[in-house]
């Protein structure tokens, strides 16, 4: 890095550390305090009734507070990474850093503690006396080896988890990168040979860890900076290096590296010289994690054996060791199930499903956060990236569960697979309103074309529908891009093996397809010549013509394009009597729920007539989702305060609905704020129809309504599910471009109900 980008890099970190204000946390009520009667809740008189619970019972601390979901970060700022002994007050960022993490990952809440206390045992001391306020402790950046003395302190007399995330988080880290780079290299911990740099804190655990996954201990060789680990040493030795001390009058790291299989370096930059993997074994497994710079740079270790399996501790190479992939999901299932520690299993059930997870093919979300780099499994990809979406399910369930199995969870959970599906709707914050519309799904195997088979999130969508669902995908695409994509995006499915593809360039049905087109649309205009055109350049009427012949049950476009366009070839070939669009659905998931819109796309100016069809629509999708549809007629005008324009529509609307039994509540027509505020609502119109806020709001025109769903989706933090075509009987849907795989697999749900079930 040059001293200009090291400057800017400076300068960029102080921004972002004071601005807009300092630091990295703030602390954000979780109850309402806007009245009196709050104020007598959250504190005297009502408070005393919480005091009192916990008095008589101390688990139900974790009921009344917030300490079931709150962890403790406590350095003394003596061994911080890549800093070394700054001192508690000047460790604060990085311990800022670290709870804005946990925070990110796993949604704990954490509180970074920095303590002025240099002792081992009365830093100790100070962390044992946080017990009350804590559901557990991370302890961090403390020199070895009073790290090992205040943890040993901590855990015999503490009744919460204590963790000492540079010794066991990258030890954990460390272990699903080995197995499996053990597994790429066709190797056995039982059989490999370790020489490993770096004899403190970190370094201990590691190796520790790798013998309960099967290393001998004796064919461990550990070196410092004064050499050989080696029986009846005795500079800078402690109880953790002896452990490993060789019987051997070798001294030096170029004396042991012969043979070996696995190189484990937690020490300094250079350590590790190119001659010295000479000396390995064939298809060497290099873990330098020296940071910033690391023992050797993976392109002098390949220069002398190409096959290495290298891993890091820097972002910018593939295999970054990083702690982020343990710790926040450690906590997470030890908190959840209230463990009273964390043991060796539940260190291995995360080693588990950390490295199970590799092996699997990357999500979407990941794939889009690092664009660019090939994310499959293999001598480049060991381990997730810490923005796999997965993390959170998989190895907090997989904690949770060893805990459980323990016998050290005090709150055990029944039924983990809910579990885990309630962690991922905390990431996906889709999945729990999706949740009946893909059960509901489930009960049959629909056929599902997409007209952009090329695409990318097409791809993942249909790799996560073949897992997760019972549909099954169709492409529009030229086989050989498909194949090629999938390969660059580490994407395992092929073309015609997993998935039917349409050629539009070669397909054996294509006369059939255009004399189709031609027999619908040729007395609209359309020619031989014209329908042979269309149906061999538009994905969009190549699919639409696959459900009319029935070669396919419902169509999914628009990931790029216009969406009247797609609409246009939709209702060409489908918009017969029974199948007419009425409308488009978006469901916007907001911090305090769904709420949902319409038509944001089908009307520019809808009548009351299609103002009506909608409302009915909207509801019968509303109740798709399980929730029961709450539908305001929104304008600008209020219950007939201002005549014409799209009150007068919406009252007519109102009339249609009013002549025939409604299974809905709605009511209109009035302002967006009264329609999601009951208490204005009651105050200015005490007659409605129904109570608490509007979830679905019908516009009266695309406009106003298109402008407030991308106004929640850009600055109110909504995710759309949608827009849902309504009145085509599930038969086709036209999402936006600016859709994700996640989306399309949503609308794969969506559009794999049966049509009975639609309604």
């Amino acid at each position: 890095m040059s001293d200009t980008d090291k400057t800017s890099l400076r300068d960029a970190a102080l921004n972002y550390h004071a601005n807009p204000k300092p630091g990295k946390l703030e602390v954000r009520a979780t109850k309402p305090l806007a009245n009196g009667r709050d104020l007598s809740l959250a504190y005297s008189p009502g408070v005393a009734e919480a005091c009192l619970e916990i008095k008589a019972d101390p688990s139900t601390a974790a009921k009344y507070t917030s300490r079931g979901n709150l962890v403790a970060v406590v350095s003394n700022g003596t061994a911080v990474l890549g800093l070394g002994n700054i001192g508690a007050l000047a460790s604060k960022p990085v311990m800022e850093g670290k709870a804005v993490l946990f925070k990110k990952f796993a949604g704990i809440d954490c509180f970074d503690i920095e303590v002025d206390e240099k002792d081992p045992e009365k830093l100790a001391d100070i962390v044992c006396a946080l017990g009350p306020t804590f559901g557990a402790i991370n302890l961090e950046d403390i020199k070895a080896p009073d790290c090992f003395i205040v943890e040993k302190i901590c855990r015999e007399r503490m009744n919460i988890p204590v963790f000492h995330d540079d010794q066991h988080g990258t030890a954990i880290v460390v272990g699903a990168a080995a197995t499996n780079a053990l597994r790429v290299a066709g190797k056995d911990f039982g059989d490999i040979k370790i020489v490993s740099t770096g004899g403190g804190a970190a370094g201990i655990a590691c190796l520790n860890m790798l013998v309960k996954l099967g290393v001998k201990r004796e064919n461990i060789w550990l070196c410092d900076i004064h050499g050989l680990v080696y029986e009846g040493r005795e500079a800078d030795m402690n109880p953790q290096k002896a452990a490993f001390a060789q019987a051997s009058d070798k001294r030096q790291l170029d004396e042991v590296m012969d043979g070996a299989d696995m190189f484990l370096g937690l020490s300094g930059p250079g350590v590790l010289k190119p001659e010295l993997v000479a000396q390995m074994s064939a298809q060497p497994i290099i873990f330098a994690l020296a940071n910033p710079t690391p023992e050797i740079m993976p392109d002098l270790a390949r220069a002398v054996a190409p096959d290495a399996i290298i891993a890091t501790g820097r972002s910018d190479f593939p295999n970054q060791v990083n702690n982020v992939l343990c710790f926040p999901f450690i906590f997470r299932g030890a908190l959840d199930v209230g463990a009273t520690e964390i043991n060796d299993e539940m260190q291995i059930a995360c080693i588990e499903g950390i490295a199970e997870l590799a092996r699997k093919t990357t999500s979407a979300e990941a794939a889009a956060a690092y664009q660019g780099e090939k994310l499959t499994f293999g001598m480049d990809y060991l381990i997730p990236k810490p923005f796999d979406p997965r993390l959170s399910g998989v190895v907090s369930t997989a904690v949770a569960r060893a805990a459980m199995e323990t016998g050290v969870a005090e709150r055990p959970i029944a039924d983990l697979d809910a579990y885990a599906a309630q962690l991922n709707s905390s990431v996906f914050k889709s999945a729990l309103f999706m949740k009946p519309v893909f059960e509901a799904a489930a009960t049959a195997a629909r056929r599902i074309v997409f007209a952009e088979g090329e695409d990318e999130r097409v791809l993942r969508a249909a790799q996560q529908m073949l897992q997760e669902t019972t549909e099954l995908p169709i492409l529009i695409g030229r086989p050989e891009v498909i194949e090629q994509r999938c390969q660059r995006a580490g994407i395992t499915l092929r073309p015609g093996q997993d998935f039917e593809v349409v050629n539009p360039e070669n397909d054996p049905r294509y006369r059939d397809y255009w004399t189709t087109y031609l027999g619908l649309m040729d007395r609209r205009g359309v020619t031989p010549d014209s329908a042979r055109a269309i149906l061999r350049t538009n994905t969009t009427a190549i699919g639409a013509i696959m459900v009319h012949r029935e070669e396919a049950d419902s169509l999914i476009c628009g990931t790029f394009g216009e969406y009247r366009w797609h609409l246009n070839y939709v209702q060409q070939v489908l918009g017969n009597c029974s199948r007419r669009a009425t409308g488009a659905l978006s469901m916007m998931i907001l911090e305090d729920g769904p709420l949902f819109l319409a038509d944001t796309h089908v009307h520019s100016e809808p009548s009351p007539e299609h103002l009506a069809e909608i409302a009915m629509g909207a509801a019968r999708h509303v109740k798709r989702f399980g929730l029961t549809p709450k539908v305001a007629l929104c304008s600008r005008s209020q219950f007939g305060n201002l005549e014409g324009g799209s009150g007068a529509r919406m009252r007519a609307a109102m009339d249609l609905l009013d002549s025939a039994p409604r299974d809905f509540f709605y009511e209109g027509e009035m302002n967006v704020d009264t329609a999601l505020d009951p208490a204005l609502r009651d105050r200015i119109f005490p007659a409605s129809r129904f109570q608490g806020p509007a979830n679905v709001l019908i516009f009266g025109d695309a406009d106003t309504a298109s402008g407030v769903r991308n106004i929640l989706k850009m600055k109110g933090g909504g995710l759309e599910v949608g827009p849902i075509l309504m009145g085509m009987r599930n038969c086709a849907h036209i999402v936006s471009p600016s859709t994700t795989a996640r989306g399309l697999l949503n609308m794969s749900a969506i559009a794999g109900t049966p049509v009975d079930h639609y309604g």
